[in-house]
């Protein structure tokens, strides 16, 4: 199919809800995507933190090729053993105070479930979410996302939900009260810029959940997997949730979504109470274990770790070099690099010299690349960083004299 014809497809017959980049993903490899002319791109997207372990990998494909031999879905009434193991597998690398999961197929699907189970099993009816947050479009996960662009069409929404400052715990004092089933939040806040808490801030917010017996709940759906360095990214403030949610790169690519729970927690849903036709299909739970024993045997958390170490230290350097980057943040390979002006230009330029990052609001670079970059695919972003800023520079610079 030509290019002409592939855009005005898409664009003609398609809802159009994504804000599209101008470019054609035919095939990928790794941390490489490339175009339908054969141009190679390096991805720091990851299809939004999708493509943890890599774009085709070896261990993806041998596993839906040999599960779609034998059985491709499985209704969660009938047991099946592909299920057995990936829950099995899941449990074992989730914090150990939680027991059970209950097994979607997207991240907007995990946080559904877990705001119902925290208002079944507190019996109690108020959320908390934090400003800046994003948990999902569907309707429950949309009542606690904040930004208005996305709220305001669809309302109203479910009733009482509170949004309160990200970090600050006084804040969150004043608004948790006996009657707060849940508190949802994301460790790190990614959508809103890779911002993160204060190291007094999580252990702080599970103290106080626990002084009125509300439910802490972590959106780990793309701080999770090792994306940060470790396996979850609440492990770096040593803070355990009631219930985790999880999804994008569990599947290896293939749509899968996980909620976590505490045992007596989870134990409050009955039969009919939260179902999914597709949720739990062997096929996804075939790749959700690979991914996982991809990212053990493979050491990518501790690979996250060390390589995200050296890209924020690179992005730190532009920090210092630029007056129009505000600041480089972010652990493991969950960055963000603000800037002081849009960077529109920037994200189409990178497009154009090879390298494919992702955006957070209006100026703020956000990259999430698979945990298989290596060093010289994250050299090779930073010096198109730096050529791309050094233009802007000079342009504003131009323009302003």
């Amino acid at each position: 199919m030509i290019e002409h014809n592939t855009i005005e497809i898409e664009d003609n017959l398609l809802a159009g809800v994504y804000q599209k980049f101008p470019v054609i993903i035919s095939k990928g490899k790794g941390a490489k995507l490339w175009d339908n002319t054969g141009k190679e791109y390096i991805d720091c997207m990851g299809g939004y933190g999708v493509s943890i372990i890599g774009h085709c990998n070896p261990k993806i494909q041998e596993a839906i090729q040999k599960q779609a031999q034998d059985l491709i879905t499985c209704h969660g009434s009938l047991y099946n053993e592909v299920r057995a193991e990936f829950a099995e597998k899941l449990i074992s690398v989730c914090p150990n105070n939680l027991e059970k999961v209950y097994l979607g197929n997207s991240g907007a699907e995990t946080v559904e479930c877990a705001l119902k189970i925290a208002r079944k099993f507190t019996k109690k009816k108020k959320i908390i979410a934090m400003k800046g947050s994003y948990h999902g479009k569907t309707m429950g996960a949309l009542s606690t996302t904040w930004s208005q662009k996305y709220r305001e069409p669809f309302q109203p929404l479910i009733p009482e939900v509170q949004f309160t400052s990200y970090g600050d715990i006084d804040k969150i004092s004043e608004v948790i009260d006996n009657d707060t089933a849940a508190i949802i939040i994301e460790p790190i806040q990614g959508e809103s810029g890779i911002h993160l808490p204060s190291k007094e801030f999580l252990p702080a917010l599970r103290e106080k959940c626990d002084s009125k017996g509300t439910l802490l709940i972590c959106d780990e759906i793309q701080s999770g997997l090792g994306r940060t360095g470790k396996m979850w990214a609440s492990e770096h403030w040593n803070v355990k949730p009631d219930i985790m949610c999880i999804s994008k790169g569990i599947g290896g690519g293939i749509p899968l979504g996980a909620t976590i729970a505490r045992g007596d927690i989870m134990d409050s849903l009955k039969v009919g109470d939260h179902t999914s036709t597709f949720g739990g299909n062997p096929l996804a739970c075939k790749c959700g274990t690979a991914t996982i024993d991809y990212i053990i045997n493979e050491d990518l958390v501790d690979k996250s770790y060390k390589l995200g170490k050296k890209f924020l230290a690179g992005l730190k350097e532009l920090e210092e070099k630029y007056k129009s980057v505000r600041e480089a943040r972010g652990l493991g390979l969950m960055l963000g690099l603000e800037m002081r002006f849009e960077i529109k230009e920037i994200i189409l330029e990178s497009i154009k010299q090879g390298v494919i990052i992702l955006y957070s609001g209006r100026n703020i670079v956000r990259l999430l690349p698979p945990l298989v970059i290596n060093e010289e695919q994250i050299n090779t972003t930073l010096e198109v960083l730096d050529q791309l800023i050094l233009k802007t520079e000079s342009d504003r610079f131009r323009d302003v004299n």
